[in-house]
């Protein structure tokens, strides 16, 4: 952003209580001062509860002020304690902005209902002096009590904010942020141009119902205004859309973050997506969402795709790439899932659970040992040798079984796992076939009726990677003409949008076939570290630029410099980073650190530069010849 004059700026008002900081500094206070104390909870509440009505304008502010003194058995020495408190809770939008408090000081007044004591000493932290603080003051007893207020303070009074700006007499636009309804006063008395409704911490709907604009943060207010701010974007505008049902702490942490969130149960065809990509910075998806090219082509402002799962290929990731637009999954988060699930399928099919459970529910007792065998001894076939088949290694050799695995690249066996040299040589020897491959477009039919002839008689077969890479029908024929001993199966070729929709396959009704609803990675852990995993990637990349784990873009991992940050993506092409650098140096910006990185498709630079930016310096960096996309992170 530009730097404007200090004499051009509005002078700001703002209010300190949940705005300044994100508490109410009497509540705190009654905090401090009840410690210990039996009916504290009850006291607080009480105090919380004036405030509330005060703020919302359904009390009048005096007598508010004067019940909530009442009620509060404090001391002069307890003041300090909450000072130390009040400086750990400042709204997390002022610390960001603390550079915009330091530059401008002259431009910027805190007028408070609250009490100097403890205002005072926080905001002096931001450059804030003392002349610049209007609040009420506390009086004491001589054994250091507060026994209430300075009513000659024109703040102790009902409408004492707008006799303070009229003392003030600001010649020039005022603009008021605040979350109470005394802050709103100000503008309807007509003393200041706008009134900001400030919901970072607390949104009283009949305050917003009169604002001129909401302030989600303070990064917004800033934005709106065209003043100079830590972030390029707020990132409250940050639009984040979850489909199908990422655990909840997915949408818990981006809010967090300050994001919008809107969240769709199931998943979306491409019409219904195309329609409501438009504006979405970040989607979320799990397996079912296609994200196509058409998808991509509506996609104004997206940033980022997060897969909250494994695979990744229900994703144009090359499409999302040519758009920069980064790509990230969990590739760790659910294996340790996956693995107990295809254990406990082995065993279920082994002991041939699904045929006698039904059997046992319909009251017939078929006592029988015939077809059943203990899996120890015997040797599973892992085809794909990746996080999920290597760890399944390990614990199939804990329970007694031999393993033999193949992959297409050569990985380090765990234990005593051996490699086949072929896929045919591992299917000839193996009593149990489980599958752990991707879902790239080769692998489409992996396993067909060739691969099922090759395996033995009576041997099992599980897939819990991608429902394409199985002939379905040819499963079915090996498993009626008695060739297989079994079937588990959690992933199909086509899979129902939701819970709603009836599931259709050739595999229903079969015997010794273990059906389950894509719900290898469906546990509340695997969830869980999902729904951490992902946010925290896609937050670090929006935040910092790192594209550590990313699977379409060129890893870059930077340290944090004190210093803006330049993001540029483009068509990998010779010659781009020379020009970006020369359109620095014609500014006179001076670069801190530099890094680039490539792939087939586009380059990634992140450029550290020490000096404030400006609108001609972005503006030429976004003309550079080849750009995809380019961003100031801060």
């Amino acid at each position: 952003m530009p730097i404007r004059d200090a004499a051009a700026l509005p002078y700001l008002i703002i209010d300190f209580d949940s705005t300044f900081t994100q508490v109410e500094g009497l509540d705190e206070l009654a905090d401090v001062a009840l410690q210990g104390h039996p009916d504290r909870e009850n006291v607080v509440g009480q105090i919380r509860a004036l405030t509330d009505r005060g703020m919302s304008g359904e009390l009048n502010f005096a007598e508010s002020l004067k019940q909530r003194l009442a009620l509060l058995p404090a001391r002069r020495e307890h003041l300090p304690l909450l000072v130390e408190r009040l400086k750990g809770k400042v709204s997390e939008s002022i610390v960001r902005n603390r550079s915009f408090f330091e530059q401008f000081p002259g431009r910027i007044y805190i007028v408070s209902s609250g009490f100097r004591e403890f205002i005072e000493p926080v905001v002096a932290d931001f450059g804030i002096t003392s002349e610049h603080v209007l609040a009420n003051t506390f009086t004491f007893d001589a054994e250091g009590r507060i026994t209430g207020f300075d009513p000659d303070n024109v703040l102790s009074r009902d409408g004492g904010k707008i006799e303070q700006l009229r003392r003030l007499d600001l010649h020039g636009d005022v603009y008021v942020l605040g979350d109470g309804y005394t802050d709103y006063q100000i503008r309807e008395a007509g003393l200041a141009n706008r009134f900001y409704a400030f919901t970072e911490n607390v949104t009283r709907d009949a305050v917003v119902a009169r604002a001129d604009e909401v302030a989600p943060s303070f990064d917004e207010f800033l934005y709106q205004n065209k003043l100079p701010m830590t972030l390029s974007y707020p990132k409250n505008r940050i639009r984040v859309l979850l489909l199908e049902n990422p655990d909840a702490r997915a949408a818990e942490l981006f809010r967090q973050e300050g994001y919008q969130v809107d969240t769709v149960p199931g998943g979306l065809d491409e019409d219904e997506l195309v329609e409501r990509i438009e504006g979405v910075s970040i989607l979320g998806i799990r397996s079912k969402t296609q994200v196509t090219p058409r998808v991509l082509e509506a996609a104004n402002r997206l940033i980022a795709v997060g897969a909250f799962c494994i695979g990744t290929n229900q994703i144009d990731l090359t499409g999302c790439m040519r758009k920069g637009v980064a790509v990230f999954n969990a590739p760790f988060s659910n294996t340790r899932s996956v693995v107990e699930l295809a254990l406990g399928e082995i065993i279920v099919l082994a002991r041939r659970i699904p045929e006698k459970n039904p059997r046992m529910h319909a009251g017939e007792w078929d006592k029988s040992a015939s077809g059943s065998f203990e899996i120890r001894g015997k040797t599973l076939g892992i085809v794909g040798y990746g996080n999920i088949g290597a760890q399944l290694s390990v614990v199939a050799e804990a329970v007694g079984m031999k393993v033999v695995y193949f992959d297409v690249a050569e990985k380090l066996q765990l234990g005593n796992a051996v490699k086949c040299r072929t896929l045919d040589e591992l299917l000839q020897q193996a009593d149990v076939v489980t599958l752990h491959i991707d879902g790239r477009p080769d692998n489409e039919n992996f396993i067909g009726a060739r691969e099922f002839a090759l395996m033995k008689p009576g041997a099992l077969f599980l897939n819990n990677a991608r429902g394409h890479v199985v002939d379905v029908p040819a499963l079915a024929a090996a498993l009626r003409s008695g060739h297989l001993g079994g079937a588990a199966i959690d992933v199909f070729p086509y899979e129902p949008k939701t819970n709603h929709e009836t599931f259709e396959n050739e595999l229903r009704g079969l015997p010794n076939v273990l059906l389950t609803p894509h719900i290898g990675g469906s546990t509340a852990e695997a969830q869980r570290n999902i729904a951490e995993f992902v946010p925290e990637r896609i937050m670090q990349y929006v935040n910092t630029g790192n594209t550590q784990q990313s699977v379409n873009f060129p890893n870059i991992q930077l340290p944090l410099q004190q210093a803006h940050r330049l993001i540029h993506i483009h068509a990998n092409v010779p010659g781009v980073l020379a020009q970006i650098n020369n359109v620095l140096a014609a500014h006179h910006v001076n670069i801190l650190g530099q890094y680039l990185k490539t792939n087939e498709h586009i380059g990634y630079v992140i450029t550290d530069i020490n000096r404030e930016y400006d609108q001609e310096v972005i503006q030429a960096l976004r003309e550079v010849e080849h750009t995809i996309k380019f961003r100031v992170l801060y």
